[in-house]
């Protein structure tokens, strides 16, 4: 049995195997409400084998929104919608995950194939202004951008309630796995970054306090969320910008985040000076395992790799040299939903073909078993 396809248990929780489908933004919610869009993008997931689905960035605050695209958990009314995208997850073999976040001075913005930058006119011609952004320090993105307003110790308060509030909606929404969005300069990770955090109180300052915030909502939030079901909390592994956090930061971070409660460490980077889907970490295939790998090792707790993960083998190596316990994707799954049963199906090449296609549902196994046998007959295609 391959790695990956190796259940895992995390608190009273079993995952049928160890591929992820990350958090992934698809802009197209309406006042932050899940549609029909939302139910068979993340559906074919589950169809297509992965162990565990997360749902994108969810909103606490309607403000906490990237775009007018954004999901959200601020309002009851946006439970239900969510429930039916769960119940299908779970119906169909996958555990129902939700990323709960609030974009801080990164909110307010256009959706990516829109201009990927602040609202401007074009933005209010189809009816979206934006609106007032918040963040540790009064420090906008980039030159141009929205200058967010240094947050009041009231706003720090509702803003842990409003945490809490939403995870209590994803709870009865039917979710098994709560993630705390920790990364890509939202707000909970421009709490951390010494580059984005000049505050003078409890806040702000030394490492601690940098930290207090972020590990304030995971405590609430582990006390929210039900002991049996697991905690994530993604994370930028490391600024890639000098005097920025660093993996280090993460290892001491990591370490507090354990003793709280928290169970996996979601291994990310950057962003936190750059736009939403940029990064100043250099990309190459897989280049976030070795943050994922010294999270693990440095402060003995189970971490999920991510990044231009692509091959089953990347993947499976990936796990078996002790780099993360969990395989997730992103685009790759954008590209192949299917990419979790094809990915167990060629590290079991060597099997009969009937027993090839067990990881696929029934209605598609079935079907591609027998089309495999008649295949290895036929060999090859040559054209």
């Amino acid at each position: 049995m391959s790695r990956l396809q190796q259940a895992l248990t995390l608190r009273g929780l079993t995952l049928r195997n160890r591929i992820v489908i990350a958090p992934m933004c698809t802009y197209s919610a309406t006042d932050g409400v899940a549609s029909d869009f939302h139910l068979v993008h993340l559906g074919r997931y589950a169809l297509g084998g992965a162990g565990l689905v997360f749902v994108e960035a969810t909103a606490v605050q309607p403000e906490g929104r990237i775009t007018h695209g954004d999901l959200g958990l601020w309002d009851d009314a946006q439970v239900e919608p969510l429930a039916r995208i769960a119940r299908f997850l779970k119906a169909h073999g996958s555990t129902p995950a939700i990323q709960l976040a609030h974009a801080g001075r990164k909110a307010s913005m256009q959706r990516p194939w829109q201009g990927n930058g602040p609202m401007d006119a074009s933005d209010t011609a189809r009816g979206e202004v934006p609106w007032r952004v918040i963040a540790p320090s009064a420090m906008a993105v980039e030159p141009g951008w929205l200058m967010p307003r240094e947050m009041s110790l009231g706003d720090i308060e509702k803003l842990k309630g409003d945490f809490v509030s939403a995870a209590e909606r994803a709870l009865k929404a039917g979710f098994e796995v709560l993630e705390m969005h920790n990364a890509h300069g939202y707000l909970l990770h421009s709490f951390l970054s010494p580059i984005t955090n000049q505050r003078t109180d409890a806040y702000g300052g030394d490492l601690a306090g940098r930290m207090r915030l972020p590990l304030e909502v995971a405590t609430l939030l582990r006390a929210a969320w039900p002991q049996h079901l697991p905690l994530f909390v993604r994370i930028s592994s490391v600024d890639a910008v000098e005097h920025g956090w660093s993996i280090d930061d993460s290892v001491a971070y990591a370490k507090a985040l354990k003793k709280i409660g928290v169970d996996v460490i979601d291994c990310s980077s950057g962003g936190i000076t750059t736009s939403p889907t940029a990064s100043a970490v250099p990309r190459e295939y897989g280049f976030q395992l070795p943050y994922a790998k010294a999270v693990r090792q440095g402060a003995g707790i189970a971490t999920m790799a991510v990044g231009l993960i692509v091959d089953p083998h990347q993947a499976e190596r990936a796990l078996e040299d002790g780099s993360a316990d969990l395989a997730a994707i992103a685009r790759q799954a954008l590209e192949d939903p299917n990419w979790p049963a094809k990915a167990l199906t060629a590290l079991e090449a060597d099997q009969p073909a009937h027993e090839r296609y067990t990881h696929w549902l029934p209605p598609y196994g079935w079907w591609l078993a027998r089309r495999a046998k008649l295949i290895d007959r036929l060999g090859a295609w040559r054209g």
